[in-house]
């Protein structure tokens, strides 16, 4: 069915019918579920401290003993904030948290993965195009680069790659 013609089926509805679907679109589908709850209560801090929760989980897990590392968990929550509609500020803060809890993690115990560092540099590379499309490089510029310099201190073999995109931010004006 196109745009137009639900339009068209939309409007040859009365009010009741209307509300008829919406309700039972809300109860049988989650995804519209979650949309309605978070249009009428955006409570983003309440929704990026479960994600930072989540993520933190990911590298310093609290119940077991093993960290499982998947940053698919972090991109989950980005798409799923983008999906939404949350403020661009919080989509920037979860993206750069993941990145810096990865490299809390990558401090402590030392990576053998090539993969690892890889899926954090494409992390990096995301966040840094995320901020600047969105103008609030100025609000970010600092973590982005203390990002960069932690890489380079802690010897990442793509450091340079990363360094790279840091030192493009350095002579950005935004």
């Amino acid at each position: 069915m196109s745009k137009r013609d639900l339009k068209k089926y939309l409007n040859s509805l009365t009010k009741e019918q209307l509300e008829a679907q919406f309700t039972t679109l809300y109860e049988k589908f989650p995804e519209v579920k979650t949309y309605y709850d978070f249009v009428f209560n955006p409570n983003e801090e309440k929704l990026t401290a479960a994600a930072k929760a989540k993520i933190a989980n990911e590298y310093f897990p609290v119940k077991s003993k093993r960290a499982k590392l998947r940053r698919s968990v972090a991109q989950k929550y980005i798409k799923h904030f983008l999906n939404l509609g949350v403020d661009a500020f919080a989509v920037a803060d979860v993206m750069l948290f993941t990145i810096e809890t990865a490299q809390k993690y990558s401090a402590k115990r030392e990576m053998k993965y090539a993969s690892f560092y890889k899926s954090i540099q494409t992390a990096y590379e995301q966040a840094v195009k995320y901020v600047i499309a969105n103008g609030i490089l100025p609000d970010f510029r600092e973590r982005l680069l203390s990002v960069a310099a932690e890489a380079n201190r802690q010897r990442w073999e793509n450091r340079y790659e990363i360094q790279r995109l840091g030192e493009a931010l350095e002579f950005m004006d935004n």
